[in-house]
This record gives C-alpha cells, structure tokens and sequence, in this order.
C-alpha cells in the first residue's frame, strides 16, 4: 500500500523519459558520498566503520509497493539529482523496454534496426499491420545457390596422377620409366635397328633374297644325281634301327647299282602316265638284301623336271586318290645278275611305297618281295603291311617293313645332301 506524499521517506512519483513512473525517497539528512544535490541518495552508499547509520537504513520496499506506479530506491536504477527519476540508461541498438519490464537485462540482446519513434519521445511507435487480405507472393529463390547459375559454375575437381610400382615395389609415376630401363631400351632399339639394316644391306650386295635362297636349294637339289657320289645318295650298307616288325633292328646291304638313264621302261604304262607331269631329268636305282638274304629290295630316285608348285600339286594328288596304294600304279625292280635279287621280276613284287617331295624334285620309292624268287599273288602297300593286326603273307613276312625302312633311309640321305632335314623317320 503506497505512503502518503508528506511522511517520511514517502515515494514521490515522477514521469520519466520513457513514460514509466518512479519515486524518490525523501532522505533522512545529508550522507556522504558521490551526491549531486540536497537530498540526492548515493547509487553505491559508501558504509565506513562507526557509521551507525548504515546498520539502521531501512531495507527496500517489497516489490509490491513498486509495481505497478513504483520505482526501485535502491540499485542502479534509482532516480538521480533533485528527485527527478531517470530512466535508466540502454546500449546502442538495444530495443526499449516497455513499461510493464523494470527489471534489467542480464544477456546480451542481438542489435535490431531502429524503429520508428514517436515524435517527441522514446517511445516506438506501433508497427503497421501486413495486410492479410491477397495470396502471398512466390518466394523466388536466390539464383546464386542455383547449380545452374552462370556466374557461380560448379567447382572443378582434379585428381591426382595415379601412382605404378617398379621392380622393387617402390611406387613410381604411372607411365613413367627408371632411367636406367630408358637407357637400356634405347640401346637395344639402337642395335636392332643397325642389325637389320645390316642384314638388308648385306642381302642387297649380294644380290639375292631370301626366296633366290630357297630356289637355289631346290634347283641345287635337282643337279644331285650328276654332283654326288652313288656312294652318298645309295650307301653300300644301311642301318635300320627299330625299322623291323615289332621294332627290331635292321642291316641291309647293297647288292647292285643300277645305271643311271631316263625312264624308258622303267615303269609301268599306268604309273609312266602319272608321272608324266613333272617330268623325268634322271632315274637312279640300286637293289638291297636283308642281313639274311631272304629278301630284296629295290629303292629307286627320279630326278623330275618340275618346279616346286608341280611337285606339291603331284603330292596333294597322290595323297587325296591314294595313288601311292594302287596296285596298278606299283613300281618295278631292278633284277641284277649274279645277285640274290637275279630272280626279282614284276610277279616277285610283294609290298611298295612311293613319297613324291616337295622340297626338292624327286620321288622316292621302294619295292619288295622274296630272295627265292616266289611270286605273290596279292601285293600289299606298305602302309597297310607295316600297320599292327595286319594278317597278309607279305605283312607277316615284314616285306612292308623292308620297302618302307629302305625308302626312308635314302630320303634322309638326299636330304642330308641338300642340307634339308628328314620328314619320315623310322
């Protein structure tokens, strides 16, 4: 309940500068301290010792008799001077308190514009209401966060260079080479490079290549017959090492050399007739016996006139017809006098075989049959003779084993002649 104006220490409204009403509190006497006029309270009363007047000031009024037409006496916010209140003081930017808040703030407050006053006084003038009535305007968003914006392109990412690892498991740049290896290709790039210019260069001089090589090999392979001995193309004694039935070794023996000549009457009208095509240049023969003299053989050389691409037609020929199989097609021997093979005439034959080359133009074949002169009725290629199971007369006597294994060794013997290697080892 308010004091009446006249008692002492009775609260003395005033209007201050922000509308809000406060009271001074009539003073008891004059004190000591930082007073700026008679009767003006000190903000921080000074207490000093023997002063008994600070142990009987009276305590500050309940909050009740400040509110709602009452200001503090005690505190920063007391009046000042000649008990005209003041209002207390704000930091620039802070918004003004209303006249229902008189207790000081204690946090900071984020500064706000300054709003529009009322002419004459402190007070902010009341805000105009939006209006309410319309639909609200379309929030256009800001083009600078838009990822399709020109001005603000997105941002460039680079990634670093890959790393590889050498020898030694030491990363190195990706692409990149050791210098040593560098100097090491360059060097080897260097000599192949000089090598085959060399080479090229050496080819040139000499005035031939590599195809004039393998057609001198071959036309050297044709002159054979005239610039090797008999002795060379037909040895004297042949080894035949696992050439016999069920692998057994053979040992044959050269019994008589047939003179060298044409083929005229050297073979039958049918085998005369395919061969006709390549040609005959020369016709060497030379008859064999086995280490028993129960069999003979005649192996026999025709030199042909023919390029290479004859001979390979004539091969893929006698290969796709079985021509080599035919008994019709089955060569003659060569029957010596005074030899074991004396009685080796046409009806003697029992087995043959015939290889035409296509490395060198010549054809090499064999025939075989019985010492004793016996006839055989049904010839054998050897083939089918030398095959295992094989049940006829002249397959059971080896007789296929024999014109075979003889045919191979004198074509190794031509081919070692001409520096070419062996195609049918047996």
């Amino acid at each position: 309940m308010p004091r009446r104006t006249g008692e002492a220490g009775a609260v003395a409204p005033t209007a201050g500068r922000d509308g809000r009403r406060s009271s001074s509190t009539a003073p008891d006497g004059g004190r000591d301290g930082d007073a700026t006029g008679p009767g003006t309270r000190s903000r921080y009363p000074r207490f000093r010792l023997g002063d008994s007047r600070s142990a009987d000031a009276a305590p500050p009024p309940s909050p009740s008799a400040r509110f709602p037409d009452a200001a503090p006496t005690v505190g920063r916010d007391a009046p000042r001077g000649g008990g005209a209140a003041q209002a207390p003081s704000r930091r620039p930017g802070a918004p003004a308190q209303t006249p229902t808040e008189t207790t000081a703030r204690l946090r900071p407050i984020p500064a706000a514009p300054e709003a529009e006053t009322a002419a004459g006084t402190d007070v902010p003038a009341p805000r105009a209401a939006a209006p309410l009535s319309g639909p609200a305007a379309p929030r256009t968003p800001d083009p600078a966060l838009s990822w399709s914006t020109p001005h603000d392109p997105r941002p460039l990412v680079s990634f670093g260079e890959p790393e590889g690892y050498d020898g030694l498991a030491r990363p190195r740049p990706l692409g990149g080479r050791p210098r040593p290896q560098a100097v090491a290709a360059a060097v080897c790039l260097v000599l192949g490079v000089g090598l085959l210019t060399g080479a090229v260069t050496g080819s040139w001089l000499a005035g031939d290549s590599g195809d004039d090589g393998a057609r001198s090999a071959y036309t050297e392979a044709g002159d054979l017959w005239h610039s090797v001995p008999v002795d060379q193309l037909f040895p004297p004694t042949l080894l035949g090492k696992g050439a016999g039935p069920g692998g057994a070794d053979r040992t044959w023996t050269r019994v008589a050399v047939a003179p060298d000549g044409d083929c005229a009457g050297a073979f039958d009208r049918l085998l005369a007739k395919a061969l006709d095509p390549v040609g005959c240049s020369r016709l060497l023969r030379a008859t064999y016996t086995d280490a028993t003299q129960s069999y003979v053989t005649t192996v026999g050389l025709l030199f042909t006139k023919a390029d290479a691409a004859a001979m390979t037609a004539l091969a893929d020929r006698f290969e796709k017809q079985g021509l080599g199989r035919r008994e019709d097609l089955m060569p003659l021997p060569y029957a010596a006098k005074d030899t074991v093979a004396a009685g080796f005439g046409a009806p003697q034959r029992a087995s043959w075989t015939v290889s035409v080359l296509t490395d060198a133009p010549a054809v090499v074949y064999a025939v075989s049959g019985w010492a004793d002169g016996r006839t055989v009725d049904e010839p054998e290629p050897a083939e089918e003779a030398v095959e295992s199971g094989a049940a006829s007369a002249p397959a059971q006597a080896g007789l296929g084993h024999e014109a075979k294994g003889l045919a191979d060794r004198v074509e190794r013997a031509l081919r070692k002649n001409i520096g070419t290697p062996t195609e049918h080892p047996s």
